[in-house]
């Protein structure tokens, strides 16, 4: 292994450490984190790697690869065909309108009309990379824009075959020139021959997953080496790149395929958890080498033609993307996070601005023009993502919420009030009106306001956090405030609410884990129910009865466990900021539960649990009846 590797890989990894964590604590999220940590050591600042941002893609290219094998793999052909209608509608509509904009400004600049197309196909191309990880940091992945978005992110990978196989017939006439050192086995070709080689080997891989992959990882599988299963898999993702590298197709776009192919093999979900490290890892880098490639030279020689054609590009993507979520009735709130989160462009359209400068369609100094503006989108999106979710929503979205709230809140007036209607919150929900007991419900997902209200809830669009909005609720009259909010930082903001403003409230809040209830215990507090522990007993207390405890012995213990536990947790909040304390008492509050639950049952005789036990009481009711 060359010391120039390990020395690129060392800094790679160093820059992801160091500065993730600042990202991440500074509520910038970890993509932002990457992409800044490649510009510092990229060759504008520190010039740790890169020369001129030329090569640096090709070092993390294969964590696009090892994502692009994966959503092949998730891709459910069942699960497609029903989101058919919006994977065809929004990504038809997005790809369709961005690239006819695109191509009727840059043919009224001077462009030809085959690198106009060209340009404005590869432009419309959006991040997967970038969306599907913000979205899945955020918790966004099942809200509709999450699904709108992925929707558009699927059709534009499936676009990408199509469109490799129509940029050789456009290079037939096209009139830049380029030097571009691009090899590959298609060189040569003409436009027609290049187009039918990209097929067949799309094909090619089609047929090679159904007959040739499954049978030989059926065969690794049958030798019962876990090792040797991940280097199979490995194995295919790596060849197939490699065979779509040597015939000039993105390499992303033969493993997805392939992913697609193995997405219905008896192998998909073993695939997916070999497979899932080595992609979190790769495409982190991917993202630290976008932010190094960003070409500062060429903004800096050209600053003014550069911004404008940033802002113009995202502009144009967001206009579209805007209206398509409008047509896809996504909410103002939905809307922001699709739009805003689609509007740069995308990894594949380094792909496809190396394929068009290969070609000849377009000149170098476009093509790096081009590529330049791909990588900066790339870097904003996470910034407009933050400052959507810090500036725009919380006071336009909240408007929204305000308006509805105040229009229906008026004979809403009930002793409970339940913040926060997701699962936690609708088991409560229905547990009290069930038991004849109604609730001001509050939540501002506004999509699940809506399912809730056809599923007969009356709940209210607002953020619960908000002094009006309280009491809008009747937080003044109300007796109990259930706080069933998901996120803890908004569960501290409401509780600081609840104890300025509403004092007489008893505030029931529930607290993801037992660091989150130390949180609440630290905000005054009482009332904390940590999502876990009740159900966590109750498996255990199943267990107890399966291994042939009786019912009434298991219940008891599982109700005093509770009991002794949220006694501990109370003395064990003062102590968590000193590790080696913590640690101490947390050992002897283990060692006192065990010792109070085995007094417990020495002390509790057990003779009469069995009553508790129907099963055993029927079988031994039986045994005493008279025989005939």
């Amino acid at each position: 292994m060359s010391a120039t590797f390990l020395h690129d890989a060392l800094i790679y990894l160093a820059a992801a450490v160091i500065f993730v964590p600042i990202a991440k604590r500074l509520g910038m999220g970890s993509v932002l984190g990457y992409l800044i940590g490649g510009i510092i050591i990229g060759p504008f600042f520190l010039g740790f790697i890169g020369e001129e941002g030329k090569d640096i893609m090709h070092f993390a290219e294969f964590g696009v690869v090892m994502m692009l094998f994966l959503i092949g793999l998730e891709l459910d052909p069942s699960a497609f065909w029903r989101m058919r209608k919006l994977i065809f509608g929004t990504g038809i509509m997005q790809m369709g309108a961005t690239t006819l904009l695109c191509f009727a400004v840059l043919f009224l600049i001077g462009f030809t009309w085959q690198a106009a197309l060209a340009c404005g196909l590869a432009l419309s191309m959006s991040s997967t990379a970038i969306v599907m990880q913000t979205l899945r940091e955020k918790g966004l992945v099942k809200t509709q824009s999450g699904r709108s978005s992925f929707a558009v992110l699927l059709f534009q990978d499936i676009a990408v075959i199509p469109i490799l196989a129509l940029l050789p017939l456009l290079a037939v006439s096209g009139a830049h020139t380029s030097s571009a050192g691009h090899s590959s086995f298609m060189e040569g070709l003409p436009g027609w021959a290049q187009t039918l080689v990209l097929l067949a080997a799309a094909n090619a891989v089609v047929l090679a997953g159904r007959f040739l992959f499954v049978p030989f990882l059926r065969f690794i599988a049958r030798i019962r080496l876990r090792e040797l299963f991940t280097a199979a898999a490995l194995l295919i993702v790596i060849a197939t790149a490699d065979l779509m590298t040597i015939v000039g197709l993105s390499p992303a776009l033969g493993t997805f395929l392939a992913g697609v192919v193995l997405a219905n093999s008896e192998f998909r979900h073993e695939l997916e958890s070999d497979i899932e490290p080595f992609k979190g890892v790769l495409l982190g880098l991917f993202f630290i080498a976008v932010g190094a490639s960003i070409n500062f030279k060429l903004i800096i020689a050209n600053p003014l033609t550069v911004a404008i054609l940033v802002s113009s590009l995202m502009a144009i993507k967001a206009m579209v993307l805007f209206t398509t979520g409008k047509f896809s009735r996504l909410s103002f709130d939905q809307n922001m996070i699709f739009t805003l989160g689609l509007s740069q462009v995308g990894e594949f359209a380094f792909v496809l601005f190396a394929f068009i400068s290969q070609l000849k369609i377009l000149s170098a100094h476009w093509t790096d023009m081009m590529m330049g503006a791909t990588a900066i989108s790339m870097t904003v999106t996470p910034l407009l993502l933050l400052a959507n979710e810090r500036l725009i929503l919380p006071r336009f979205g909240t408007k929204e919420s305000a308006e509805e709230k105040e229009a229906d809140a008026i004979d809403a007036r009930h002793k409970v009030i339940i913040a926060g209607f997701g699962h936690f919150g609708s088991t409560i929900g229905r547990f009290l009106r069930a038991n004849g007991v109604n609730a001001v419900i509050l939540d501002n997902d506004s999509d699940r306001v809506d399912v809730l209200r056809k599923t007969g809830f009356k709940v209210y669009y607002g953020d619960a956090t908000r002094l009006d909005i309280l009491k809008c609720a009747g937080a003044d009259e109300a007796k109990i405030l259930v706080a069933a909010i998901d996120s803890p930082e908004i569960n501290l903001a409401l509780v600081d609410t609840i104890k300025k403003e509403f004092p007489h409230l008893t505030v029931m809040m529930r607290a993801k884990n037992r660091m989150d209830a130390y949180e609440l215990i630290d905000a005054g507090v009482d009332n904390i129910y940590r999502e876990s522990l009740d159900t966590s007993v109750r498996l255990g207390v199943d267990a107890l009865i399966a291994l042939g405890f009786r019912k009434y012995s298991a219940t008891r213990a599982g109700q005093n466990f509770i009991k002794y536990d949220e006694t501990a947790l109370k003395k064990l909040a003062v102590h968590r900021h000193d590790q080696e304390a913590y640690i101490f008492n947390t050992r002897e509050q283990i060692e006192i539960q065990e010792q109070l639950l085995t007094s417990d049952r020495e002390a509790n005789p057990t003779l009469s649990d069995h009553a508790w036990d129907s099963e055993l009481f029927v079988e031994k009711s039986s045994r005493n009846e008279p025989k005939e």
